[in-house]
This record gives structure tokens, sequence and C-alpha cells, in this order.
């Protein structure tokens, strides 16, 4: 069985700064944003001390234009050293690019950025010019341009749109009509000609004049995030940031905030009102119900009226001198549903916890739109959104282990420990498979675990013929798993899920046996094509595939070639989110235990001790063949005991079978590629040392002591010259035990494979993998002082704050993404190399909240263990950075241009003569692209922008609110309020 590879979330790179020259009037696209005459595009792709390479990019839009001259001007001081694809030239701070004899010719056409390298462009379209400049103090960019003389001036900007109705977090009973109101105005002449207001994704009306408002009518109950969109005069369109509310199904007391911190020997407030209009006066009494007796709320009762019913009245919660933990305050009334308030003491000086508990409310808000209805958290509030998940509403196991973090350190902080427990529950509800899920896993054959199918460098040199000549290695850890737990089912997360069921598959958890349903969360796979398989072109597909669509055989004959196909579930588990799980549980156990609560975590521990067992399938080679030296799929010998561990963590494993129950048969499989970014000694050191968590299985804990020496010894083979981790390395060359280049270095045996795995974007070049797993690796130092670690993070952390700026005003800069050359030394343990020939270098930066938080926890628990004063003040600086300029009603984030968005027109590589249907009636042929069978988006509110841009219009801006992020910046402040505070 061919299993697919995982993408992480890809982040944009350079901020790119974008203005637009009038060669001519303005045109307009049907349904579009006016599309521009032209655009230039300034960005700073690298940067040293006293200097930095900038980048233009010149579009033309209109007619095509021989000779060209682009003029623009510096503030403070820059100087041009040497330039190329332009005769560059500077006069005081006027700076002149102007066309080369061989790019005078600027045709029609769109631009290209750096993330179209792959892309065919048109000749003559676009002219790329870059050059080396030197530069003392600030680096501001330029903000106007010429082209031959004339300004550019700008292309048509779209209209702005701002909800200013409902407040958010406001709650409304229902079958009240709630209040929308917008204001709208457009640029360039032109007027706003309508405004339409959705919920989600669904259009609740429109608006043709101002003031543009709209009484919404039957908002059934539960969480809506609101939306306004602006049309203009000239085709263009804007949409407002969301606002979530809440509908009650009756009549409701609203608290706000739902979370409230307040220092000892100080106070707080809430406000209470009523949801709707009473008859008469309501009497709503405040009690604490639950939780630390040192707090204490006044009044005990507040009178609406209804005159007053919709003022908030405030309610006073004083904290004592003596008390730790959170208190549960409940407002209650006759006839009403109540509302509660955690409040949460803190000690006097605690700034940090007090914002993690600030951002921990705006998440778990579900006015927010973090959450589906059952609890599940989306990849993003924001549905249109394309990276590793190809919708906002997709989630990942990563999103999973996020929450299950998440919940733990506000059990650290607050002391109660439901949520966690809870959070764990959502987790094994809807991302483990049940047993109806894996309904043939008893009839799975250690000894012949998976039939082999050859990996191929590109999605058209697929389906790879299963090849069973090829002998597989036998699975040394089925029996021992079964006789430990009593089963034959697989304890551990699928990666990917439709969580809303936009594609419609269906197979909600536990009901593959019973064929696909009508709503969700449904269980969805993509990648399965080879390393060349972008997200951009896949074709997803159900993991239970009973050929209810697709083709004639399911979607099946797209990615395996076989004589019969035969109806079948089959799961992938992504192994950096179940260590990311078992590390959150080890944190919960350790930080309840120092409150005396441990009991209160046991059982969630126990089941993340069981999940560390099963994610041992992640050590092991694809098809359990012998680790080390494995050339052909026929000359490799088949893995007998445990010679066929690497004892990394590899990108995946995976496991299947048949639906039908008398068939008889089911698969496993481990992953050859492992990659440093995957690695979490924290967790090996976790299942193999700590008590609660060591597996309950004959092995388990030997073989994670096995792995966490050899992830260790992992960093330091990969680590640069420069101190940065490199990609990775690989049991099976190609994926097909193919024979690597003469001289290719060796790890154990394994071989050293630069970008593992996927190659569209390069899986090493992403900055997130570094903080990420140094984090993890930071943690374990602090927890264990081992020196294998602090030798890593020396000269990481070096390296890391030396690509790092932090400006005068907070804000910062941190590396985004990477370029690599060279390779590691052959590793030797005795005396390892020093990699001198191996270098990365930092093509661009980014003030990505995400990373940074990441980076920061990184910094943080590394210099809570070894002192680096350096380190506490960055991981400050980012922290207060993020904090001061990027909050917004719901959390911290930036924007992003998203240029690869371009992509929504790829083709999808799909076999000639092949022919199916998505679930909604997509056909899925040779002729298919990202888009064309993805029809929903086209009723996203945020479509019009993908249509501008593919128009030819301004790559789109977005500022999404990933769940995974929000999370880790609240991790991160709550880090630091433990360690460094």
């Amino acid at each position: 069985m061919r299993h697919p590879p995982r993408l992480p979330a890809l982040l944009t790179g350079a901020a790119l700064l974008t203005a637009s020259c009038a060669f001519a009037v303005v045109g307009t696209a049907t349904g579009a944003a006016a599309v521009p005459v032209c655009t230039v595009q300034y960005s700073v792709v690298g940067s040293w001390a006293g200097g930095f390479q900038g980048s233009v990019t010149v579009t033309n839009g209109a007619a095509a234009l021989n000779g060209w001259s682009l003029g623009f001007a510096f503030a403070d001081g820059q100087r041009i050293g040497q330039g190329w694809g332009a005769k560059w030239s500077q006069a005081d701070a006027g700076v002149t690019a102007a066309n080369e004899s061989w790019n005078a010719s600027l045709g029609t056409g769109a631009s290209v950025t750096h993330a179209d390298w792959n892309r065919t462009v048109a000749p003559g379209a676009a002219v790329t010019a870059g050059a080396q400049f030197t530069y003392s103090g600030t680096n501001t960019a330029p903000t106007s341009f010429t082209v031959n003389g004339t300004p550019c001036t700008g292309a048509h900007q779209p209209p702005v749109a701002v909800l200013t109705s409902p407040a958010p977090g406001a709650i409304y009973t229902a079958g009240d009509s709630v209040p929308l109101a917008a204001t709208a105005a457009a640029a360039d002449g032109a007027v706003v000609e309508k405004v339409e207001f959705y919920s989600d994704t669904t259009l609740l009306g429109t608006d043709t004049s101002a003031p543009f408002t709209l009484g919404a009518a039957g908002l059934g109950a539960g969480a809506h995030s609101l939306y306004a969109r602006a049309y203009d005069s000239l085709g263009a369109s804007g949409e407002s940031a969301p606002v979530g509310i809440t509908v009650a199904a009756g009549p409701a007391l609203v608290a706000a905030p739902g979370q409230l911190a307040v220092r000892r020997g100080e106070s707080g407030t809430f406000d209470l009102k009523l949801s709707t209009r009473p008859a008469a006066n309501v009497t709503v009494g405040v009690a604490r119900t639950s939780g630390n007796t040192d707090l204490s709320a006044t009044p005990a009762t507040l009178t609406f009226t209804p005159a007053n019913w919709n003022t908030a009245q405030k309610v006073t919660v004083a904290a004592g001198t003596t008390g730790t933990g959170s208190a549960v305050f409940t407002a209650t009334a006759p006839g009403h549903t109540k509302a509660e308030v955690t409040v949460t003491e803190l000690a006097a000086g605690s700034a940090y916890d007090a914002r993690f508990l600030a951002l921990h409310g705006k998440i778990t808000d579900p006015a927010n739109g973090y959450f589906s209805p059952d609890g599940v958290p989306y990849h993003s509030v924001e549905t249109l959104i394309v990276e590793a998940p190809d919708h906002g509403h997709e989630t990942t196991s990563e999103a999973y282990s996020y929450l299950i973090w998440l919940q733990a350190m506000y059990g650290k902080i607050t002391g109660d420990w439901t949520k966690f427990n809870g959070a764990w529950e959502t987790m094994e509800k809807f991302m483990i498979p049940t047993h109806a899920d894996q309904p043939t896993n008893s009839f799975y054959n250690a000894s012949k675990p998976a039939t082999y199918a050859p990996e191929h460098d590109l999605p058209s040199q697929y389906p790879a013929k299963l090849d069973p000549a090829v002998t597989a290695g036998s699975d040394p850890i089925a029996g021992e798993l079964k006789s430990a737990y009593g089963t034959d089912d697989v304890y551990g997360m699928h990666w990917l899920q439709d969580v809303d069921n936009v594609y419609g598959y269906g197979n909600e958890p536990g009901k593959c046996s019973a064929g696909p349903t009508a709503t969700g969360p449904s269980y969805i796979n993509t990648f399965q094509r080879g390393p060349q398989e972008s997200v951009w072109e896949t074709v997803p597909h159900p993991t239970c595939d009973r050929f209810a669509h697709g083709g004639r055989n399911g979607y099946l004959d797209l990615f395996t070639g076989d004589s019969s196909y035969a109806k079948q579930w089959k799961f992938t588990n992504a192994p950096d989110a179940d260590a990311r799980a078992v590390q959150a549980a080890y944190w919960a156990d350790v930080w309840a235990k120092e409150q005396g609560n441990g009991g209160q975590v046991t059982a969630t521990v126990s089941k993340a001790a069981r999940m560390g067992d099963y994610l041992r399938y992640s050590m092991f080679d694809k098809y359990f063949k012998k680790a080390g030296d494995c050339v052909g799929p026929t000359s490799c010998p088949a893995g007998t005991g445990k010679n066929s561990a690497h004892y990394l963590m590899s990108w995946y494993y995976a496991w299947g079978g048949a639906t039908d129950t008398s068939a008889g048969w089911a698969w496993r499989i481990g992953s050859s590629h492992a990659h440093g970014g995957y690695q979490n000694p924290l967790a090996a050191y976790a299942l193999s040392e700590y008590a609660p968590l060591k597996p309950k299985s004959a092995t388990g804990a030997a073989d994670w002591a096995t792995s966490l020496d050899r992830q260790l010894e992992f960093y330091r083979w990969l680590q640069s010259d420069e101190g940065a981790i490199a990609g990775g390395a690989t049991n099976s060359w190609q994926g097909r035990y193919a024979q690597p280049p003469a001289g290719t270095p060796t790890f154990h045996g394994l071989f050293y494979d630069e970008k593992p795995v996927y190659h569209d974007p390069a899986s090493n070049q992403w900055f997130g993998f570094q903080a990420w797993s140094m984090e993890r690796v930071a943690e374990y130092y602090r927890q264990s002082g081992d020196p294998a670690a602090k030798t890593v993070l020396d000269k990481w952390v070096t390296w890391a704050l030396s690509k790092t700026t932090v400006n005068p005003d907070g804000t910062y800069r941190i590396p985004s993404t990477l370029q690599w050359s060279g390779a590691p030394d052959t590793w030797n343990a005795a005396a390892p190399g020093a990699n001198a020939g191996l270098h990365v270098t930092v093509a661009d930066y980014t003030d990505d909240v995400g990373v940074a938080a990441a980076y920061a926890k990184t910094l943080t628990y590394y210099a809570a263990k070894s002192g680096h004063a350096e380190a506490k003040r960055v991981a400050k600086a980012l922290l207060d950075g993020m904090w001061t300029h990027h909050q917004d009603p719901l959390g911290i984030a930036v924007e992003e241009t998203r240029a690869d968005y371009n992509r929504f027109d790829d083709p999808v590589y799909v076999p000639g003569g092949w022919t199916g249907t998505m679930p909604n009636g997509d056909t899925v042929d040779s002729s298919s692209t990202f888009a064309s069978i993805r029809s929903f988006y086209q009723d996203d509110p945020a479509w019009p922008k993908i249509e501008a841009y593919l128009a030819g219009g301004a790559a789109p801006v977005f500022t999404y609110h990933r769940f995974w992020a929000q999370a880790d910046i609240a991790l991160a402040m709550g880090s630091y309020a433990e360690l460094l505070e």
C-alpha cells in the first residue's frame, strides 16, 4: 500500500510592498476587482549587518512597452552596491533601474513572484531585477514608483467594509432579529453599489443603499461568524473582518468576558445583561458556585427591566491575598439560561499568565469561530485558506494536539483539569478511528504486513503498481500491542478531517461499516502521489472508500495499480501530532501533581502512554525492511525482530483493510523518511523515563529510550556549520529503495535527504520546523540537563538570534525561508563531524506570529535552564511585540500576501480516460484543476479576492487565525510566566 505524506502549514515569506503604475485607463473585469494596469513589487529578500538585498518586479497589464525605466527614492540614506536584471544607478536618494537590451520588451500579462518559480509565465509580461544596498539605522521601503516618468498612482483599490453591528461576542435569543449594519467606502471615484451580509458562508441578505443594514431573522441557535462584503461600481469587492455572535435557544443571561484574571489584592469586573426584552422585571442572582474561595463577587443581585434589559450592569470580583486558582461565578434568573464566568486569581506580577487567559478566552469563545458545534478545532477561523488542509474548516491531528496542550496550560494556571480531560475525550471521539472504522484488523498478518508499491517522483507517474514479489519484513510490535491492550485496533489519530463535511464524503467516525452519511465531521485524505504532489495537485478522497464517489473503483486506481480493487478503509497518522499530545500529557501530569491534583489527570495520562506505544510504528521502515544501507526493493533484506527500526520519528505510519468483514485482510506500514522537524525528544524522554507515561507493552519503554538517544544524535548530525538543522534521512531512496548518488552521507546506514518527503515547496525551507523542533529539545534540556541537548541548542540559539531583528518600537523580523547547500559528514558517534560543508542561508524574513511564538518558547526554556540573558531578552521582546502590535478581536494575527493563490487554476493530474465525480457532482478527469473539483469555493465570501487575482489583479491579502498559531501564542505567554517572569 502506498501512503500519502503530510504537509505542514505554509507561511508566506517576505512581505511585498505593492504599488500600481497608471500606463493607461484602468479596465474592469466582470464580477471581480478591476485589473491593475501594472504593478511594481518591492521586497527585501535578505539582509545582513549594514546591508540588504532588494528585489523589484515590474508588471505591465496594458499595451506593450519597448524600453522602460523604473524610478524610486529611498528615505534613509540607502546606497546601491551592485545590481542585476537592469542598469542600476543612483543620484542622491533617487534610484533608477533601466532595462537591459535583452529585457526591453515589457508585454502585457500577469506578474511572477518568488512563489511562482515553477509556473510558466508569458515572455515579456514581467521583469524582475535585484540589487544589493548598504544602509545604517532604519531601512524604510520606498513607497512611490515611476515607470518611464509616469507616477505609479495606483490601480483601482477595492472598497472597504466594516461590520459595525452586532458587537463581537454579542448574544441574542433565537427568534429575535439580529441587527446587522455596515459602513462601506469606495475608492477612485467609484461608488458602493451593494453590501452583502453573511453568516459563515451563508448569504443572509443584501442592502443596496446606505446606511447598509439588515435585520437577520431566523438565525439558528449556536455560534455564528458574521461578515459584510461591499461591491463597488467598478466590480471590485472587499470583505469586513468577521464578528462572532451566539444565538441562544431561549432567553438567556449574557456575561462578558467569559474569563477574567484578577491579581491578588485587586479586583476586576464583568458585565451582565439579558439576551432579549423581558415582559416584566427580572431579578438576577450572582454567586460563586465552585472553586477558589478567596474570590468574591458583588452585588449579589441585579434587576433588569423591559427598558434597561440590554444595558450591561457590572459585577465586581475581588481577590484576597492568599488564594490561588479559579472560581466559577454563576448568574441565574427564572426562565433564563444561566451565564458563567470563570475568574482566576493570579500572583501580583503575573502579566503573562493574564495574557494567556485573555487569549484562551478568545480562542474558546464559541462566537469567535475556532470550533465546530461538536467542539472540534478548525484549522482556521477563516474558510478560504489553502495549505496542507485545503479548506479552513478542515482540521488536523496537529490542531487536536494543540488543543490538548492549550488546556493543559489552562489547568496549570487555573487548577481546573476538566478542560484538559475534555480535550482528550474530544480527540478520542472524533480523531481516533473506532473499531467500526477499522473493522478488519483481526485479519492483519504481522509476518506479511503490506504489499509493496514503489513511490514515484511525479503525480503523472501514478498509479504505482503493486508488486507482491517484493518481500516485506515482519512487524515486531503488533503481537505485544494486542497483548498489552486486548485489541487488534490501532490507537492513533488520523491526520485530516473535513469538520463541516464540505466535500460530502460523510465518513463520520464510527460510520465506515455503515457507509457514508450526510453529516460530519468526516475523515478524508489527500496527498498520495510522490514528493512533487503539492496541495494544489491533490485529489481529496475518503478514508473509507466504498466506491460511492470517484470512478468505477472509487479513487483507488488513481494511486495504486492492481488487477482488481476492493472497498476498503485506510488511515494515516502524523507522528509529530501524536507526540505533541504525549508531550502535553506529560506537562499536565507534572503541573497537576505540583498542585496536588495528580489524580484528576491519571486516566488521561494513561491514554497518552497508550498512544505513545502505538506511535512506535513511526520508528520502522515502511515495509519493515532492514534499516540501514537498504538498496534495491528485492535485494534489501526483509527485517526480522527490531532490525527494521531506525528509531526516529518518521513522516507517517498508516494502516488499512477491507470494509467487508468476511474479506479477511488488513495491512500496516511505517515510513522510511525521517525529518529533523518531526523529532520530539521530550516525548521520547517521557515515554522512556517518566513512570506515568511508560507504555504497557513489553518493549515500548526500551524502544523509546533508544529513540531518545537516536534523535539527539540525529540533530547533531543534521546541524549545519551555522547552527540550523537540515532536512533529514531516508531508508528508501526516492521511496523505492533506489541507489543514492555516490558519496551520499549516511546516519546509521540511512541516506541523507536534503528535503525528505515533499518538494513543492521543499520540506526543509520553513523556519517553523526549526522553531517547533528546537522547542521540544529545549523542553527536554530544561527537564533533564542533558549535555547532548545543550550542545545542539547552544549552536542553534546563537545562529537564530543572529538572524532575528527586534526594532525599537517592538516590531520584529525572524527567519522565514531557508536555503541549503552541501551535506553533513557521514555520522560517526565516537567523533561527530563539524559539518563544515553543510550550510544554510536565510532567504527572507517574516513577522509571522505562530512561528514567532514557537521560537519564543524555545528561547524561554533554553534561557530558564542555561541562564542565557540574550535568549531571555529576545523571548520577551517577541511576546511583547506581537501583543503590542498584532492583537485583534479574534486573537493575534498579521496580514499575509498570498501570491501562491494563483495556483487555484493549477491542473490536477488525472490519467487520460479516467473519469469520475466528486460528491457534489464536480467532474474529475484529465482536464481537472484544483478549483474545478472544489467548486464549493465559489460560494465563499472571500472568493472574489481569488477571482480578482486570477483575472490579473494584485495578490490577495488575508489575515488568518490558525488554531495552532493562536494556541502556540497563548502557550508561549504561559511558558514565559512560569519560567522567566
